[in-house]
């Protein structure tokens, strides 16, 4: 068995490791058919990009959800009215409520962040919308305003 003094040198060792590696990203993308070239969801050649806004959405709603748990399981009055001076040893009470206060500062954040990633979801989701809208119009104005010139009449 490791101690966790052992087991925390190798956390860092290896972060370390991956800190002075070049910097690499990695898209995600649908698989390549044939040719190379990924393909759209719809099964023609594309970008390999894809998109689905209700699942974007339930991902935002899921984040408020989640911010909204959290919520309901922050440290009640009663827990740290019971931990003070004169029910509990002076020492006790002070650290009970340095982490109450450590405590309500992390609920506090992790919901700030949460509901901030979820805005922002739903700020990608309208943006993509409107811009699919846009492009649906150009085509559209392609179809409706273009002409068809057989070959032979060209």
């Amino acid at each position: 068995m490791v101690s966790w003094e052992e087991e925390w040198a190798q956390l860092k060792a290896d972060a370390l490791a991956r800190q002075q590696q070049p910097a690499q990203m990695q898209l995600n993308q649908l698989p390549a058919d044939g040719s190379g070239v990924p393909a759209a969801r719809s099964g023609g050649p594309g970008d390999g990009f894809s998109l689905n806004a209700e699942s974007i959405d339930g991902s935002s709603h899921l984040l408020i959800e989640i911010a909204g748990v959290l919520y309901e399981g922050r440290m009640d009055g009663e827990n740290a009215t019971m931990g003070r001076v004169p029910r509990s040893h002076p020492d006790v009470a002070a650290g009970v409520e340095a982490f109450a206060r450590h405590a309500r500062d992390q609920y506090t954040d992790a919901v700030v962040l949460l509901a901030a990633l979820s805005s922002k979801l739903k700020s990608a989701n309208n943006a993509y919308a409107e811009y699919d809208d846009e492009a649906r119009k150009k085509l559209d104005a392609v179809l409706v305003c273009g002409q068809y010139v057989a070959p032979q009449g060209r």
